[in-house]
């Protein structure tokens, strides 16, 4: 929440579920410059018949605002769930009960930095019919992966890795 804060140079406004957590991150983070809403949604008992992955059925929800003056008309977290959904399909390390999961934090985040960096540069998208860079005026142009992938920083190279050339190009020869 900080470093989104950083990046943040006007007032926005921001939208929550009930997570208690979220509390304190913002008020860390933004401080009383932010217009801020919780949303929670109220859940059904859940039917005899339902299985174990089975939603219970939302049957409404409720607005609070934490500070400022949110807009009631844009007090929704429909944005940030349809984007959870497009990274969970588009990488399978976000879904339950998979074998994609990252083992290293660090992979984690690299795949992270890269489905975004592909999704908001180099994926035209449907309703936009440019990227969302472009459409935000960060680019000019839609990235190939290869413009994507000169972002990389270059290997370094070990000694242990040139040894190896060597034994395996003599063994070769």
């Amino acid at each position: 929440m900080e470093d989104c804060a950083s990046r943040i140079s006007n007032r926005v406004q921001i939208t929550t579920d009930g997570h208690k957590g979220y509390l304190e991150a913002v008020e860390n983070a933004f401080g009383a410059d932010i217009d801020y809403a919780m949303l929670q949604k109220i859940y059904g008992a859940p039917s005899e018949n339902e299985t174990r992955y089975s939603p219970a059925t939302c049957i409404g929800c409720d607005m609070k605002v934490v500070s400022g003056d949110p807009d009631p008309k844009h007090v929704s977290t429909s944005y940030v769930e349809r984007q959870n959904l497009t990274m969970r399909m588009h990488m399978r390390r976000f879904t339950r009960l998979t074998n994609g999961f990252s083992k290293k934090v660090d992979n984690h985040r690299h795949s992270v930095a890269l489905h975004y960096m592909f999704y908001n540069f180099c994926r035209v998208h449907q309703t936009l019919r440019c990227t969302p860079a472009m459409e935000a005026g960060l680019t000019d142009h839609i990235w190939t992966l290869e413009e994507l992938c000169a972002l990389l920083p270059k290997p370094v190279v070990k000694a242990s890795m040139i040894e190896s050339d060597l034994v395996a190009k003599a063994l070769n020869r």
